[in-house]
């Protein structure tokens, strides 16, 4: 098996293990975005909001029934 093989393996299975755990890694992102507009007294609320916003649209959802995002790599089913 190649170095690029290996690579693409590893991708894969980040990429179901996110999947997998979208909820958690979701309320996570939710969870350091409050704890970081707390922190700056909502001086850079609309930053964090747009921050949050773009992590959650780079976690897969989590498939229904299937582990793993549908399509493979770069579908993704939300508008």
């Amino acid at each position: 098996m190649s170095l690029m093989d290996n690579l693409k393996n590893l991708v894969g299975k980040g990429q179901e293990t996110a999947a997998k755990n979208s909820d958690k890694i979701n309320q996570a992102v939710d969870k350091a975005g409050d704890f970081l507009d707390q922190k700056t007294k909502g001086k850079y609320s609309d930053k964090i909001q747009k921050g949050k916003e773009a992590a959650r649209k780079v976690v897969p959802p989590e498939q229904p029934g299937g582990p793993g995002p549908a399509g493979g790599p770069g579908s993704d089913p939300r508008p």
